[in-house]
């Protein structure tokens, strides 16, 4: 039986910022279905990375943060003759997105004793400068697709 076929829906742009990239971030960062905090997160975290940069477009940083922890390699499992394989594949540039923008979510998550939106905004500030936690997530991931690279012929 064949698989549903996955239909795309349209996304409208960030209502401050005209950015679909902060739309899909701002989705992210939603808990539990309550977009309205999840867009007062977002518009003070982009206030607080306004203030700490003293740049007047926060936007900026925060493409550079995605940019900066975007992975270009990933490890998938693969079982070949009854052993399993981590293969290192290439990631797609919608997957690429997404992992980052989860990965920098994460890192804001686990910490602890400030509200969400300075801790999103420490987050991406570092990740733009190449530094924090996603950063470290994604040179983790590239070590490992590294690492895996002889098993690189079992790619399907």
């Amino acid at each position: 039986m064949r698989r549903k076929i996955n239909i795309k829906r349209e996304l409208r742009p960030d209502m401050t910022y005209q950015s679909i990239k902060l739309a899909k971030f701002t989705n992210y960062v939603m808990e539990s279905g309550k977009k309205t905090i999840a867009r007062e997160i977002m518009a003070d975290c982009m206030k607080a990375i306004k203030e700490q940069t003293k740049k007047d477009n926060p936007r900026e940083i925060f493409d550079e943060a995605l940019r900066n922890t975007a992975p270009a390699m990933e490890v998938r499992s693969r079982r070949v003759g009854g052993a399993n394989y981590q293969v290192p594949r290439e990631v797609r540039p919608e997957r690429k997105q997404a992992m980052s923008m989860k990965w920098i979510i994460d890192a804001a998550r686990a910490k602890k004793g400030k509200p969400m939106a300075l801790k999103l905004a420490e987050e991406i500030i570092a990740a733009s400068k190449n530094e924090g936690e996603a950063v470290k997530k994604r040179e983790n991931v590239h070590k490992m697709a590294e690492a895996n690279k002889a098993f690189a012929h079992f790619a399907w």
